[in-house]
């Protein structure tokens, strides 16, 4: 070997141990790294906004990774915490959702049954009635005989709301009621009712000219006197 294959030999050598040293140092700083970062574990993003008291779907959420550190005790990491959950503030877009921005969707008590029905959002929801609500329910009929007379009337009484749809744009004849076709605009609303108060219900959803609802206050009475719970317009003459 004469002395220039020598020296090649010597800086391939050198040139080998540089390459380890500075993987040696890439190594190092990636577990220096872990070591202050940790394992990366699921979070869920938002999408879009969602209202308050909404119904939570796993398509309102994309799955995101980050450092297990980083994230706070109360970050959600299984979308199966969501099942059954309503939003309890306004949720915004792009937010990591957390378990205190969210609460257990009213539940149905024994001998209820859920019952939903289409409300004019104009007049019988106003952006005030939310899962957990109470109202009274009224229906106005409207006579058909030449002699009869017009009548509003309670026909359920502190009925229990758990669930407030989406605001949906109502087609030409789309009411279930010929004569309620001058609503633009409805939103579903599911209640928890016994069985007498839910046939109340879809009766007056078939056949009352309206159907609106009055919130109830929190802690108030919501008794209506007998004399009160139907309403003629000559009463007042």
């Amino acid at each position: 070997m004469n002395s220039r294959q020598r020296r090649g030999v010597i800086l391939l050598a050198l040139s080998v141990l540089c390459a380890v040293g500075a993987f040696a140092g890439v190594l190092s700083v990636i577990r220096d790294v872990n070591s202050k970062v940790g394992p990366e574990v699921a979070a869920y993003r938002l999408k879009s906004d969602i209202a308050p008291y909404r119904t939570l779907t796993a398509d309102q959420f994309e799955k995101v990774t980050m450092p297990e550190r980083w994230l706070s005790s109360t970050a959600v990491t299984s979308l199966s915490q969501v099942r059954g959950k309503i939003a309890v503030t306004q949720l915004k877009k792009g937010s990591l959702l957390q378990t205190d921005m969210i609460v257990d969707r009213p539940a149905l008590e024994a001998g209820q049954q859920e019952i939903a029905i289409l409300i004019d959002a104009a007049t019988g929801v106003a952006g005030k009635i939310n899962p957990g609500s109470r109202v009274n329910i009224y229906a106005t009929f409207k006579d058909e005989s030449d002699n009869g007379k017009d009548q509003s009337k309670v026909i359920v009484q502190s009925a229990r709301v758990i669930d407030v749809g989406k605001l949906t744009a109502l087609d030409p004849g789309q009411s279930s009621n010929d004569r309620r076709r001058t609503a633009s605009e409805a939103v579903p609303i599911t209640f928890a009712l016994d069985t007498a108060d839910a046939q109340r219900v879809a009766y007056a959803e078939s056949f009352a000219e309206h159907v609106r609802l009055a919130l109830i206050a929190e802690g108030a009475d919501a008794t209506v006197a007998p004399g009160d719970r139907s309403y003629t317009l000559d009463e007042d003459k």
